[in-house]
């Protein structure tokens, strides 16, 4: 698939390049970045150039996992990323410090996920690390509901296993589960 921009009145969401390593660098980081996500540790540019040349087009071309730069609308200044992985048809994301706050998440969140919508994804799913309650009040704000405790999808840095809070957003705006999220 060729790249989309999806735009509403906060926020940018466009391609990351390598014009965008120090951003991307400068952001990972933050020690909320690193202990929530797998990005390397130490991150280095390097990792953010191989992060744009390896995943980013290659996810594209393939329609393996579509990745987002999150700008703030007018602005060229990467504030972070958000992912659609189309096998799982999953979200994953993350916001710089500067960024938290502001809702640009929520908006990139429903942005993303009304674009699966329109392409025909029946629903989208979402998980986090066992205790992350920022990226859960975002999952929860969007209109997720949260469907319980089980192994992330996605394994702890050293490959590990590990816990994940999970959730669902269906298309048709059905609840997709009546237990209570763990966060207030």
């Amino acid at each position: 698939m060729r790249p989309v921009t999806l735009e509403s009145a906060r926020v940018r969401l466009d391609v990351p390049t390598r014009a965008d390593a120090a951003a991307i660098t400068d952001a990972c980081q933050d020690p909320e970045i690193v202990r929530w996500t797998t990005v390397p540790t130490p991150y280095r540019e390097q990792d953010a150039r191989t992060f744009v040349d390896a995943l980013v087009g290659p996810g594209w071309a393939s329609d393996r996992e579509y990745t987002w730069a999150i700008r703030r609308s007018g602005s060229n200044w990467l504030e972070g990323v958000i992912s659609y992985r189309t096998a799982g048809r999953d979200l994953g994301f993350w916001l710089a410090p500067s960024a938290r706050g502001t809702g640009l998440m929520r908006d990139a969140v429903d942005l993303v996920v009304g674009w699966a919508f329109e392409a025909g994804a029946p629903d989208v799913y979402w998980e986090c690390y066992e205790g992350n309650t920022a990226s859960a009040r975002v999952a929860r704000a969007t209109g997720f509901s949260y469907t319980g405790l089980g192994e992330a999808r996605i394994p702890a840095r050293d490959g590990a296993p590990t816990t994940a809070w999970t959730a669902l957003r269906r298309a048709d705006g059905s609840p997709a589960s009546a237990i209570p999220w763990p966060i207030a």
